[in-house]
């Protein structure tokens, strides 16, 4: 490794991308290409950077299969910071084979961890578990474990496991303060506020309480009946039970839960959930029926009793009721909290789980993703919607051999 290449490399692990574009700039052999592509993407030029990272990887020889496979991983960082998942895993796989196989441990880690964000921004945050988990106890140089923690407090928030989340966001700022990257640092600090904002209301009485998520972790774990208005479902202690896919059982479950410790009118009941305000015969005879489903469905976690004048809502536990409610009213905040589980949604089934039609949703998600609170993976009918990392995405890339991440 020249002395030119040796600077740059130094002062991209600094966090200096112009300082190291300054003695490779106007050099066109392949290590210059890829400190180069490294520097640009850090500066946010992400076209550019992967023009130069593939110039790079094309330029190597058959016997440089090492610093290709550097430049497929570096690449494959870029897409995933500018969200492009078109390209197959699969390169990137086989890279991070070959850096294990000729032990360059730190940047075979680095393509894991890649492989791992990749899962969490495709929603499969079963996969992504998975693979974070083999990670477990490995000793990893601190920017990497400051990514490694970032993924593992993304993933803990989306099933509302606040207290985890917490601690790994702690050790994430440790080890970024260790590795000493300002844009790892931001990210980090961007991820802890996320936990300060508010992410639900709680409604009761005609008043409304905002709740962040550790309040909102701490209501469902105290055995009060919650019925979630972000999710679509009601939840008690460790039992949940998914409406989002029933809007019309929702919609009861909502209306019973508004009213709570009061009955709720069979007109009303009706009104909300057949969006109708002439009943007859047959809306009472298929309230009774959807009534009856509800029953069947919560019948573990409340019972639902005919009242003179309707029904009434009773919790089996002695929490009583609450119900929470997006932090902004409207479709769209409906839509964003449908959209917080991480999960991928299609326009149908966010139609379906909002009882909205689709093309109403589908302009609701436009302006979603033009501001930046939803986006978009796949094109035409494998088109599904998800909700926005929690933090940003620092392009951390890699360094030389000779300058492992430490």
């Amino acid at each position: 490794m020249d002395s030119l290449i040796a600077a740059s490399a130094r002062a991209l692990a600094a966090g200096d991308a112009l300082g190291a574009l300054k003695h490779v700039a106007l050099r066109d052999d392949p290590p210059a290409l890829a400190l180069r592509g490294i520097a640009m993407a850090q500066l946010g030029e992400h076209v550019r950077a992967r023009e130069l990272l593939r110039r790079a990887a094309r330029g190597f020889g058959s016997h440089e299969e090492v610093s290709r496979a550097r430049c497929v991983v570096a690449e494959a960082e870029v897409a995933l910071a500018v969200r492009d998942f078109a390209g197959s895993p699969r390169a990137l796989t086989a890279a991070q084979a070959v850096l294990s196989a000729h032990a360059d441990h730190a940047n075979a880690l680095h393509a894991r961890l890649i492989a791992v964000r990749r899962l969490l921004l495709l929603g499969r945050l079963d996969d992504a578990g998975a693979t974070l988990a083999q990670l477990d106890g490995l000793a990893l140089p601190p920017a990497l474990a400051a990514v490694a923690e970032l993924a593992s407090a993304e993933l803990a928030l989306r099933s509302l496991r606040v207290a985890p989340a917490k601690a790994a966001l702690t050790r994430a700022q440790a080890a970024a303060e260790r590795a000493g990257i300002p844009a790892l640092l931001a990210e980090v600090a961007e991820a802890r506020a996320a936990l300060e904002r508010p992410a639900a209301r709680r409604l009761a009485a005609g008043a409304e309480q905002l709740l962040r998520l550790d309040e909102v972790a701490a209501l469902l774990a105290s055995g009060t009946l919650v019925v979630d208005a972000c999710r679509r479902g009601l939840a008690s202690g460790e039992a949940w039970q998914p409406l989002a896919r029933r809007p019309v059982l929702f919609a009861l479950a909502r209306a019973l839960a508004e009213a709570w410790p009061g009955d709720v009118p069979r007109e009303a009941l009706i009104a909300t959930a057949f969006n109708t305000r002439d009943p007859d015969e047959t809306h009472r005879a298929r309230l009774r029926v959807e009534i009856g489903r509800l029953r069947a469905l919560a019948g573990a976690q409340a019972g639902v009793e005919a009242t003179p004048r309707g029904f009434v809502l009773r919790p089996l536990g002695a929490g009583g009721v609450a119900l929470l409610a997006p932090p902004v009213d409207g479709e769209q905040g409906a839509l964003v909290a449908l959209l917080s589980d991480g999960a991928a949604w299609s326009t149908s089934a966010l139609a379906l789980a909002l009882g909205a039609s689709q093309r109403t949703v589908q302009r609701a998600l436009a302006e979603l993703e033009e501001a930046g609170r939803a986006r978009p993976i796949g094109q035409a009918r494998t088109r599904r919607w998800l909700a926005p990392p929690l933090a940003g995405y620092t392009t951390i890339l890699l360094l030389p051999s000779a300058l492992p991440l430490a």
